[in-house]
């Protein structure tokens, strides 16, 4: 039986959205693998954006190295990811029939996100008999596999228009964002409250010792962020595929090459700035408008092999904490906690883990929820192996 891991944390160095605490996440998930699970070091692939000696964690590497854990997978194999960094939700593209909803993505650190749709690709790679558990501390990762069962959480039981009233840190307010057409015309800049969801979650907040700051990346941070690293200036909201599939080309997500192929088909007169890279989207099968379109709902289709324990659940966001002059994720210090009060015999499932650490996330007044997405099969196994 192979025992094999990629671990994922990106800080952002130098941007205006620096994170503290995902490096950090990284190597202490790296000691526990090897202490705790007796995995080999040489079968843990490290992605950190704080050291050039590391591969780096672009949307391509990141690809690739998941892409090199599912290769030689075979029954009986225990295969592990673990993300730490940023998260978004990109909206469906203006003027479309058939938008459906948001992708949730994590946030490569040149920008190049890899969406829910990706990690349901992901998963269906892996041969039956072998299993992959997934570790997303980031935010809106509730939904980072597409389709995948939700055992414990609120996200697939959230009423459409539903209003939360939430607090973090003695801040209390309305979440406008459940209803999909709040959301979209917060993304494209057409609504602002007069004290907008976003700009609270993602300041910092201060309290005693501790540095507080959230994980979501809101879609203007992700587009000046995108711009800065390269140097184009015409990226537009409305827009964002095409023009990650402009920036990136066959490097972007699979996801995106299909939205262009479908896109470009519709196009007869060639004004879509993209056809010096769209033979690349054009070899691109797609299937079906899941496979162009953000959201959609589970409908037991596919068969899972696949474990998300995530940070929040779809609608919330994940924390980034720096206390005492330590940095670290909400819930990726969680699990080590919870990791640290159990005897090494003694294994802890997977459901345990997620109520565990929501436990502990409430104690310590953060109002994240973490959840557990996979068949039930896996609900009662041992955590990781």
């Amino acid at each position: 039986m192979a025992k094999k891991a990629v671990l994922i944390g990106i800080n952002y160095p130098g941007t205006e959205v620096e994170l503290q605490g995902c490096v950090n996440d990284v190597h202490r998930m790296y000691k526990c693998l090897v202490d705790r699970y007796d995995f080999a070091e040489d079968d843990i692939t490290v992605l950190i954006d704080t050291d050039k000696s590391y591969t780096q964690p672009t949307g391509k590497n990141i690809r690739h190295a998941l892409s090199e854990l599912i290769k030689p997978a075979k029954a009986g194999d225990v295969l592990f990811v673990h993300y730490s960094g940023h998260g978004t939700r990109v909206p469906p593209e203006t003027g479309e029939e058939d938008d459906t909803g948001f992708d949730e993505c994590i946030v490569p650190c040149d920008m190049n996100p890899i969406p829910d749709d990706d990690f349901r690709d992901i998963v269906e790679q892996v041969p039956e008999g072998c299993q992959i558990t997934f570790i997303s501390d980031s935010c809106h990762s509730g939904g980072l596999i597409d389709e995948a069962k939700e055992q414990i959480g609120e996200s697939a039981n959230k009423k459409p228009n539903q209003e939360q009233k939430v607090s973090i840190f003695g801040f209390e307010f309305f979440n406008f964002l459940h209803s999909v057409l709040v959301n979209f015309l917060a993304f494209c800049g057409i609504w602002r409250s007069q004290e907008e969801p976003h700009e609270i979650k993602t300041r910092e907040i201060v309290k005693r010792d501790e540095t507080v700051k959230s994980r979501y990346l809101p879609l203007e941070s992700f587009i000046s962020v995108l711009k800065q690293q390269t140097g184009k200036e015409n990226i537009e909201i409305g827009e964002i595929r095409p023009t990650l599939f402009d920036v990136f080309g066959e490097d972007s997500s699979p996801k995106v090459k299909k939205f262009v192929k479908v896109m470009f088909t519709k196009l007869n007169d060639g004004q879509s700035g993209l056809l010096g890279k769209i033979k690349t989207a054009m070899e691109t099968q797609v299937k079906s408008d899941r496979d162009i379109y953000g959201g959609g709902q589970s409908n037991g289709m596919f068969p899972d092999r696949g474990i998300l324990l995530s940070g929040c659940q779809t609608d919330e966001t994940s924390a980034d904490v720096k206390k005492s002059g330590q940095a670290y994720g909400a819930f990726s210090n969680a699990i080590q906690m919870v990791l640290s009060e159990t005897k090494e015999e003694d294994k802890i499932t997977n459901k345990e883990m997620v109520l565990r650490a929501r436990e502990f996330l409430k104690k310590e007044m953060f109002t994240q929820r973490p959840g557990l997405y996979c068949d039930d099969r896996f609900v009662n196994a041992p955590f990781i192996c």
